[in-house]
């Protein structure tokens, strides 16, 4: 019978200390683990979001001076064509012997 109890154990001691070697987590650990993650996630989701603010702000903000560019671009090409149209005018009364009046 001796023997029988030393051939066993070895395997009763592996069954009785078993489960606490692969253990598994409790939710409070788990808590615990995910609490720090969770809370930079957190600050993390709100800087995203002020930065997107400031984004779209920039967006609208550069497609409001885009339209006011184009604008000043048009009207500077009507004046350049009418000072082209002065121009030729000067030109044509200088060539003609007339001086343009003041």
């Amino acid at each position: 019978m001796l023997t029988s109890f030393a051939k066993l154990s070895p395997a009763i001691a592996i069954l009785l200390i078993a489960p606490t070697l692969g253990g598994c987590a409790t939710k409070k650990y788990v808590r615990e683990q995910i609490e720090p993650v969770s809370a930079r996630v957190s600050t993390l989701e709100t800087q995203l979001q002020a930065t997107d603010g400031t984004a779209k702000q920039a967006l609208a903000e550069a497609q409001a001076a885009s339209g006011q560019a184009q604008q000043h671009g048009q009207r500077l090409d009507q004046l350049n064509g009418r000072v082209d149209g002065v121009e030729q005018r000067l030109q044509q009364q200088e060539q003609r012997g007339k001086r343009p009046r003041h």
